[in-house]
């Protein structure tokens, strides 16, 4: 089969399917794992699809639609710890802060089970989870509600707590960010619940990688000029970090080391 064959039948897999793994796709079209994954690089470059980790997914996702946790949690796993990495380069000792539900929030969690005197809140039990099972020497403070999809608990119980405090930094990981858009999730409630904790701290750090980009989820939790830094992997489009430099107050991006997959 020739290369612009086997490319455009990965992507009529990847938007029939979804997601597809680089395993699926060597089998389906009789070609070698590297060969798929250096045409999901190039299908990624072009924009016609997203580079995950061990495969493939589709580049708009509906607006509703909200993989999970266990899902997402196999998806761009170096840039995510990158980010994760440089985000806990700005805690320091005796800070509140506050972690949204997420996979990149959660990977930061780790890390920060780490230090002492810090004071968490979140409304994720999986980031709750993470410091307990630790032991961690921090206070957790984990807020009500019901759960979603992603493992975040929403509603007017969630809400109505995080009304009540005052926190130095959020760390707010998103489903999309869109020019037109700003950052955006797939559930109403877990919307309302991020604008909360962003309105109870003091800056408000977004944690989120390339495949972000374009992504757009049926609800805005705030618009690009209204966070103060994204932090981002080196990999993201140069007119996305165009748009984003000239409208957030600050852009980080880092470089991922790069996990070979099978």
């Amino acid at each position: 089969m020739l290369a612009d064959a086997r490319r455009s039948a990965i992507v009529d897999a990847v938007t029939r399917q979804r997601i597809v793994r680089v395993a699926e796709l060597a089998g389906l079209l009789d070609v070698s794992p590297m060969t798929i994954r250096r045409d999901i690089e190039l299908l990624d470059e072009a924009g016609l699809l997203v580079k995950v980790h061990g495969g493939a997914k589709v580049s708009g996702m509906s607006s509703t639609h909200e993989p999970g946790f266990e899902l997402k949690s196999t998806q761009a796993l170096a840039e995510k710890e990158a980010i994760a990495a440089e985000a806990a380069s700005r805690v320091q000792e005796g800070m509140a802060i506050g972690l949204s539900a997420g996979t990149t929030t959660w990977t930061l969690a780790r890390l920060l089970t780490r230090r002492k005197s810090l004071t968490i809140v979140t409304n994720s039990v999986r980031i709750a989870d993470v410091f307990h099972s630790s032991h961690a020497r921090s206070t957790v403070i984990l807020t009500g509600g019901q759960r979603t999809p992603s493992d975040a608990l929403v509603g007017p119980v969630a809400t109505a707590a995080i009304k009540q405090l005052h926190l130095d930094m959020l760390f707010l990981g998103v489903h999309g960010m869109d020019e037109n858009a700003g950052f955006t999730t797939p559930n109403l409630l877990e919307a309302e619940m991020d604008r909360a904790m962003a309105a109870a701290s003091r800056e408000v750090v977004v944690l989120a990688d390339r495949s972000k980009w374009g992504i757009l989820g049926i609800s805005t939790i705030a618009a690009l000029e209204d966070v103060d830094e994204v932090i981002c992997d080196d990999r993201l489009g140069t007119d996305a970090q165009h748009v984003l430099r000239e409208r957030v107050g600050r852009v980080t991006l880092v470089r991922a080391l790069q996990r070979e997959t099978a």
